[in-house]
């Protein structure tokens, strides 16, 4: 049933040429060099899915294998803590991302030099989440507001700016500094120990560990239109490093946060360390080898296209959730646009829509809502599902899915009727639910319990794994369990800006 996979970037050469341009990058700065690590060290999906055949982790292996060189520093925004700011991939608050890092590192036999909260002004939120961290022995440090920034120079390159925050002790040649999400303070803290290190006769480096944009491609190439999509809400853009392209007369890109922060940073640096910068622009500044792995771009181009198109629906439902404003909808429509992408490009959304036309002419469905779902599966057939007063149209998809899979007839029952109606005589008479047809989550549960007895269903479970990273579209936001059951499933779920329920509190 699985096709070959098209691969479009090769980690081990990445790996080889990343990890030797750090090591030539700290030889520049008296072995002491901080790393602004921007994006995800762990888990970058986006890479993944833009970049075929990269592996979400080869970061941390780059660090594994750098880590007798290595502190880690990991920095969260007051802020954040306080209004429970959430990483959307995986749908937990920033603090709790903190906690799953440090533990993801321990497994790496990395350990957390110490957690720095930014911007501290004793917000209650902040407090709680530094008494938990040191009631299990990690190391907090509290910085605070830099006074005079971001125009006094003189003030926040200062013992009453920079020297105001604590001095973070490090013991290794490399720094790495991260942190979840944007703006949780890395490039200030990577500062403040630099201003520390200067006074104590240390002439240490900065430096950033880049990934997207792509410094070397074209500036409308798909993979880094593709980033421009994934930060709309940031309003990131990619432009001509102009820095650059004076200093060297070779144009390269850069984003415009970057290009637009770079000269007051090119004047703190400089009056940190007394001298000239030897960064003429902050593509200078980035270390990034990424370039090197890709072995096949129209591979790249192709997966770039369609996350763009991912990009778009998901801020088109953060749209309608509440979560978004209207200018990022615009603006990711302007994307689209450029990228010369439409919604159908992505093969499982017509087919998905058609699903649900069918539901609603032969007067299946749920209390009036028809639903339709679609997957693509390895091997390029496309599988649909409906919901019913028993399944939702995801958790409908997802056993067509392992049937067709596992070679079994579709006409098959896969789940007991049995155990159907004991979690729904549960959810409706015990926990007294509106919504007691199964969602995915609880459908792969009764799966799990239906393969202990029936051969069929044990086939059907095992192709479970061949569905990770396929595409599934949906007519519908999905509830909080088809959405946690699909994430587990490591598919790319994209769908469209309606709601499965009447119900404006959707809790199932």
């Amino acid at each position: 049933m699985t096709s070959a996979v098209r691969i479009g970037f090769d980690n081990e050469k990445y790996l080889k040429e990343q990890t030797s341009a750090i090591l030539e990058r700290v030889n520049r700065f008296n072995d002491k060099l901080y790393i602004e690590f921007g994006g995800k060290i762990l888990y970058d999906y986006h890479a993944a899915r833009v970049l075929p055949g990269f592996d979400p982790n080869v970061k941390m292996r780059l660090l594994q294998l750098l880590r007798d060189k290595i502190d880690v520093i990991l920095c969260i925004h007051a802020g954040d803590i306080e209004r429970k700011k959430v990483r959307a991939d995986f749908g937990i608050t920033y603090d709790v991302d903190v906690l799953k890092t440090i533990d993801d590192f321990r497994e790496w036999g990395i350990d957390i030099t110490a957690v720095v909260i930014t911007r501290y002004h004793n917000q209650a939120p902040a407090r709680a989440f530094k008494n938990k961290l040191e009631l299990r022995g990690i190391k907090v440090v509290l910085h605070y507001p830099t006074k005079g920034y971001p125009t006094d120079i003189d003030l926040i390159v200062s013992d009453k700016g920079y020297g105001a925050n604590e001095y973070i002790q490090t013991t290794k040649p490399i720094v790495i500094v991260t942190g979840p999400g944007p703006g949780s303070g890395k490039l200030a803290t990577c500062l403040c120990n630099l201003y520390h290190e200067y006074k104590r006769g240390v002439k240490a480096g900065y430096a950033k560990f880049e990934t997207f944009p792509i410094w070397d491609l074209p500036i409308n190439h798909k993979v880094n239109i593709a980033y421009e999509a994934a930060t709309v809400d940031l309003k990131d853009e990619v432009l001509i490093d102009s820095y650059h392209l004076k200093a060297y007369n070779k144009k390269v890109v850069n984003y415009n946060r970057d290009i637009e922060a770079f000269h007051l940073l090119k004047r703190i640096i400089e009056k940190i360390t007394g001298g000239e910068s030897m960064y003429q622009s902050p593509t200078d500044m980035g270390v990034n080898r990424l370039s090197s792995g890709i072995i096949n771009d129209s591979v790249i181009s192709e997966a770039s296209h369609k996350e763009i198109i991912r990009r778009y629906f998901r801020c088109a439902v953060e749209y309608v959730m509440g979560l978004a404003e209207k200018d990022s909808l615009e603006h990711i429509k302007m994307i689209m646009q450029k990228a010369g992408a439409r919604e159908e490009d992505l093969k499982v959304v017509l087919p998905a829509r058609n699903a649900a036309r069918e539901a609603k002419s032969s007067g299946k469905g749920n209390n009036g809502v028809f639903c339709g779902s679609a997957i693509e599966l390895p091997d390029g057939t496309i599988i649909t599902g409906k919901n019913s007063p028993l399944l939702h149209a995801s958790s409908s998809l997802i056993l067509n899915a392992t049937k067709h899979l596992a070679g079994l007839p579709d006409s098959m029952y896969l789940l007991p009727e049995s155990l159907i109606s004991s979690v729904t005589y549960l959810k409706k008479t015990i926990l007294n639910g509106k919504m007691v047809s199964l969602d995915v989550d609880e459908t792969l549960i009764v799966l799990g319990i239906s393969a202990l007895s029936n051969p069929a269903a044990k086939m059907a479970l095992e192709s479970l794994k061949h569905l990770s990273g396929c595409e599934v579209h949906l007519t519908h936001i999905p509830t909080p369990g088809d959405e946690a059951g699909l994430r587990k499933l490591n598919v790319n779920l994209t769908c469209d800006p309606e709601f499965s329920s009447k119900s404006l509190f959707i809790y199932g």
